[in-house]
């Protein structure tokens, strides 16, 4: 199924940790010409070179500079654009009534506002028929409990990139909600306390699992859907759920234990 990236080029926003790094290793060994992007620029010089010729791009799509230079320097790596892929993200564990200014400033900065501005910035390098994937979550409609924030922003980008797919049919335009992945750094910033005293509630809001999905698996499918679609320019794709087919259990032992094994919890 990966046959179809050989030669493409491909750009991963987030490419410094979790599923965008997995992927963007998997997408070089099935052949990808990669651009990777995140704010840290030394895990992206990390992943290039062990992935080859790979370019980095620093960029924080919080900030409206960066997200247009993320076009620029993409194009002047690559030429024209095959695949991008979001996976950045953040997200703050607080209910509403504790969240504050800024955490609502730097959440819808970067996963709703950064992330249109940056595809603003790439669609005008994309070829025919090119796909832009961002990662959703399944918090999306079905909020975790203190994490309404989060939730808030990848349903308002679900409706852009809806929105996406009107203005502009020439492209294909493809929502992957993802369900709780593990090992990612999306629970990095997040209280141990406030961790702690979530588990609970997510339980109660059938929110546990027996297992979660694992990164390197995730990108494996995520990979094998490029290598479909791309060679297949009549075919859309708009919406994929990735979850893992384990039951729930009403339980905290899973996620305790998932969270002391990976230093994360929910992705």
């Amino acid at each position: 199924m990966t046959g179809g990236l050989e030669g493409k080029k491909i750009v991963v926003v987030g490419a410094s940790a979790g599923i965008g790094r997995a992927v963007a290793r998997r997408a070089a060994e099935a052949g990808a010409a990669l651009a990777l992007v995140a704010r840290r620029r030394e895990p992206l010089e990390e992943l290039a070179r062990a992935t080859g010729e790979a370019s980095v791009i620093t960029a924080d799509l919080a900030s409206p500079d960066d997200c247009a230079r993320i076009g620029e320097e993409a194009a002047r790596a690559l030429g024209t654009i095959d695949v991008v892929l979001f996976t950045a993200a953040i997200a703050r564990l607080r209910t509403l009534r504790e969240l504050t200014h800024e955490d609502w400033i730097q959440t819808v900065a970067t996963n709703l506002v950064g992330t249109n501005l940056a595809i603003s910035a790439l669609v005008p390098h994309l070829a025919h028929r090119g796909v832009v994937s961002v990662m959703s979550s399944e918090a999306a409609g079905q909020p975790f409990y203190a994490l309404g924030s989060y939730a808030a922003t990848k349903s308002a980008v679900e409706d852009t990139m809806r929105a996406w797919r009107i203005e502009h049919p020439d492209a294909r335009f493809v929502t992957m909600v993802v369900g709780t992945t593990v090992p990612t750094e999306f629970a990095n910033n997040f209280d141990a306390a406030e961790m702690a005293a979530a588990f609970p509630i997510w339980a109660a809001q059938g929110k546990a699992a027996s297992e979660y999905m694992r990164v390197d698996e995730v990108a494996d499918v995520v990979v094998g859907l490029f290598g479909t679609l791309l060679p297949n320019p009549t075919v859309g794709m708009e919406t994929v759920f990735l979850r893992s087919p384990a039951p729930l259990t009403g339980s905290t032992d899973t996620m305790t234990a998932t969270a002391e094994s990976t230093g994360h919890g929910t992705g």
